[in-house]
């Protein structure tokens, strides 16, 4: 994990390619953050995260402006998920970093700082107090739990990896935990399969809310009303990666979600991703083992 030790101050400077959406670009921007301070650079981010991201947080560091970026001789230094001792002794003056970096192993040390980095704007705060407290209405001592369920082109990909989503069972299981933990918990599902979601999520305890049309119109709202809640539920993706991150209660996440064997599923199970703290329930994959074994 990476050290709180600096080389000398802006000896050069270092940005890193927006790759993705809001997930992906939060997870650029800390490992950003972290490396650029490791290595005595001044960090900019790009006009595309500047863009997406300035929308919902607060976020303090300067933007790049896209023709001085074309004029550049860029070092270009690709990474990893993980934290790796190399990434504290980049070399250059000028270097443009490259990849979908989200591993807590880069900056979960300075946390506190990635926490004030990500800080919401006040009315996108008060906005989703305003929504919660709507749906709590009269209930005391409530509990909300955000869920996220990452649908739309994932499912077909997912499908080419003998992978899942997440299902029925994994939502019922991740729901009762909290249901047996909490005395009033309200479940807040967002999602770009929302129709998906009413199909298949059990309200019979009324105590879910459907949240949003599901059309990915405004993520940022989606995403500050998961990360305003008290725990998580997620399935796969950096989406709901950070929402449980800035929550920092309880996460529950899809675990061995997949038979296929690809690079990302790999770093996921092997602690680059998921807090070791995080709680994994593995997805019911018997329909892919069958396949596989007739």
């Amino acid at each position: 994990m990476a050290t709180a030790a600096t080389k000398s101050p802006h000896s050069g400077m270092m940005t890193i390619t927006a790759g993705g959406r809001l997930g992906n670009f939060m997870g650029e921007y800390a490992t950003l953050y972290v490396l650029a301070r490791l290595n005595g650079h001044q960090a900019y981010i790009l006009p595309r995260m500047h863009d997406q991201l300035s929308r919902i947080f607060k976020i303090r560091l300067p933007m790049i402006h896209q023709e001085i970026v074309d004029r550049i001789k860029w070092i270009d230094y690709r990474l990893t998920y993980r934290m790796n001792p190399e990434y504290m002794n980049i070399q250059g003056e000028y270097v443009r970093l490259n990849g979908y970096p989200c591993s807590w192993t880069v900056y979960h040390n300075i946390k506190d700082e990635i926490l004030k980095e990500f800080s919401f704007h006040e009315w996108i705060k008060e906005e989703s107090y305003a929504y919660l407290a709507n749906v709590q209405g009269n209930k005391k001592n409530v509990t909300f739990v955000g869920v996220h369920v990452r649908r739309g082109d994932y499912v077909n990909i997912m499908q080419t990896r003998k992978g899942v989503v997440a299902d029925k069972e994994y939502f019922q299981k991740s729901m009762d935990y909290f249901r047996n933990k909490y005395q009033n918990p309200i479940f807040v599902v967002t999602s770009n399969g929302m129709d998906w979601c009413k199909e298949n999520i059990d309200n019979s305890l009324g105590d879910v809310h459907f949240a949003g049309d599901g059309k990915e119109v405004s993520p940022g709202r989606d995403f500050a009303l998961l990360a305003h809640c008290n725990h998580t539920i997620m399935t796969i993706g950096t989406f709901g990666y950070w929402a449980g991150y800035l929550v920092g209660g309880e996460t529950i996440y899809l675990a061995n979600y997949s038979l296929g064997d690809f690079t990302e599923h790999k770093i996921r199970i092997n602690n680059a991703f998921f807090l070791p703290e995080w709680i994994g329930i593995p997805a019911n994959l018997s329909r892919f083992m069958k396949k596989s074994n007739p």
